[in-house]
């Protein structure tokens, strides 16, 4: 009887809590006896977990599930999931006659099982919403080199008019401040130091009991974390407590990704954003009022149906007046299910302004950016080394306030703190000459192999 064990390949797009899903599939697959493997290539399994945020992420996936038949072996068992399979549901089985599983991001625990199914030639929708399902006891098999993405809340209450999220990650629900704390300890036990916590809209965390405040607090004080950090958390859900703990938690890092979409209020209204311009920029003032050299990046969306020269043009302007260091800019997607797609199809921005807007938007941003990071030049500063840079030659680092700094590949090993001089930029990232190694380093422990 062959002993050899069944090796499983994750292919993931999307967002992080896409990555932090990937990692709780392999953990949990590793536990039932599968090897991970880094690619497809004549694996016993492979899953492909999916984004829906926008059209094209979808339509990249449809095309990959073709090119992945080359990879299969005649009884390789492919499946879908993620916020994709959620939507779609049985119609990727309709689409992709080799594909055996469709689980949406609440039907991870019955992988193994739904595998053994696929093994006798059956095929399975499992996308059903389970509002208890936090995964406490699955152990994460972390591939993610020198930070742990936590996930801390799933799903959303806000049903913005354009996103898709609540209708592929359900309501909103967060895990008890203390299975997180749990989590953050075992993290530091393998070795790292660094914590993302994520969330739909993170800092509206609340297990009844605690708020996110608490939360930044009790995991910024774990014994071993150097840095915490959190994405993506909503405009509305600052209060004065988790301000306060930012400021007031040394481990809590100087960056806010704070999504914006757009500058113009009338915009907001029509996205249910639930905040105006002038709220929004309220939100920043109190930000940077409690936390000096606080770096700020944010989401922006360009054509979103009705948008006039005047709210594009407060767009514009509000980047201006807040000077983000970046952001992440996309142009507007129609989502199926979304309320986006009630709005009058004379709303309908064309392709050719919005391709238009999109380019000056990213010239603006750009421009801005690079201005901020000429002005560092000569800072001294911790950076925390993440990976071999692609061209090989450098390694890749981050500051506490999210910078891209390049490093010479013998100034440290992966994992490892240094002090650098900022001595060089393209206006997007940074060159760094390191001073010495910062004290204290956390050992770095081999991850488990589960």
């Amino acid at each position: 009887m062959s002993t050899t064990r069944p090796t499983v390949y994750i292919e993931t797009y999307g967002c992080q809590m896409n990555v932090a899903d990937s990692e709780l599939m392999y953990g949990k697959l590793a536990a039932h006896g599968y090897d991970p493997v880094d690619a497809p290539d004549g694996a016993d399994v492979i899953l492909v977990n999916t984004c829906a945020i926008r059209e094209n992420a979808e339509t990249r996936v449809i095309g990959r599930l073709g090119e992945l038949r080359r990879f299969m072996k005649p009884d390789t068992i492919v499946g879908v999931t993620g916020c994709m399979a959620q939507r779609l549901g049985p119609r990727v089985l309709d689409q992709a006659k080799h594909v055996s599983l469709v689980v949406g991001p609440d039907g991870y625990r019955a992988l193994p099982s739904l595998l053994d199914g696929a093994r006798n030639g059956e095929r399975f929708t499992a996308t059903d919403f389970d509002l208890e399902e936090h995964y406490e006891d699955v152990v994460a098999r972390r591939f993610e080199g020198v930070k742990a993405w936590i996930p801390v809340q799933r799903g959303c209450d806000y049903r913005c008019t354009y996103c898709i999220v609540p209708y592929t990650r359900g309501p909103e629900r967060s895990r008890k401040l203390a299975d997180v704390v749990r989590e953050v300890q075992q993290v530091v036990e393998q070795g790292l130091s660094e914590v993302v916590l994520l969330g739909q809209t993170v800092n509206s965390y609340s297990d009844g009991t605690h708020d996110f405040a608490d939360l930044l607090r009790a995991v910024g004080a774990v014994d071993g974390i150097r840095r915490v950090r959190y994405t993506s958390p909503h405009p509305n859900d600052f209060s004065d407590r988790v301000i306060a703990a930012m400021a007031e938690t040394p481990t809590v890092c100087e960056h806010v990704h704070l999504p914006m979409q757009s500058g113009s209020t009338s915009m907001l209204k029509r996205m249910l954003r639930r905040y105006s311009r002038e709220d929004y920029l309220g939100c920043v003032a109190r930000l940077r009022a409690a936390i000096p050299g606080l770096a700020l990046t944010t989401d922006i969306i360009v054509g979103f149906p009705g948008e006039t020269d005047e709210e594009f043009e407060d767009t514009l302007s509000l980047c201006r007046e807040v000077r983000f260091d970046d952001a992440f800019m996309f142009k507007f997607s129609m989502r199926e299910g979304t309320p986006a797609t009630r709005m009058p199809v004379e709303w309908h921005v064309p392709d050719k302004l919005v391709a238009e807007r999109f380019d000056r938007l990213v010239a603006t941003v750009r421009g801005i950016s690079r201005e901020n990071n000429m002005a560092r030049l000569g800072d001294t500063m911790e950076v925390l080394i993440e990976k071999v840079a692609r061209d090989g030659e450098l390694l890749q680092a981050r500051s506490r306030d999210f910078k891209t700094v390049m490093v010479p590949a013998d100034a440290g090993a992966i994992g490892d703190y240094l002090t650098v001089t900022l001595t060089g930029t393209t206006g997007a990232t940074f060159t760094g000459t390191p001073l010495s190694a910062v004290a204290g380093v956390v050992e770095r422990k081999p991850l488990p192999m589960l």
